[in-house]
């Protein structure tokens, strides 16, 4: 299965899988907001997207991804707007057999949505003032 979300509120994380018979390895990734940004202190990153753009890349990404490394199941939500230092931009979940090809999709997949899905961020300097932040193409 695959579920993707781009969402303008705090992230929720997917919940655990209990009684999984099939997949012996759960992977979570939280991309939580650091408090500095090119050296310099920040209050959060702004993210923006190109409408409707984004999520289809985003889909076509997880099911090449899931196609590529053999798992099962692919679940990211993907935060927009203003998210304040601390809080979680991305959330990504993956169930596989094993967990290499967990592990091996899940750097795949975050590594290649920097890449290819038109979503972009800015780094909120303290003073209020907005810088590019390296493109998210991220």
């Amino acid at each position: 299965m695959i579920k993707i979300e781009i969402v303008r509120k705090l992230i929720t994380p997917f919940p655990s899988v209990d009684f999984e018979t099939q997949d012996g390895a759960e992977l979570v990734f939280n991309g939580h907001v650091r408090a500095t940004e090119h050296g310099k202190k920040i209050t959060g990153l702004e993210y923006e997207q190109y409408e409707g753009m984004a999520e289809h890349e985003l889909k076509r990404l997880a099911e090449e991804t899931v196609k590529i490394f053999r798992i099962h199941d692919l679940y990211c939500r993907h935060r927009i707007g203003i998210v304040k230092v601390g809080e979680i931009s991305l959330h990504v979940m993956i169930l596989s057999k094993h967990r290499k090809e967990g592990l091996s999709a899940l750097e795949y997949f975050i590594a290649e949505l920097k890449k290819t899905v038109p979503i972009w961020k800015w780094a909120m300097l303290m003073n209020g003032k907005k810088i590019p932040s390296k493109c998210h193409l991220n």
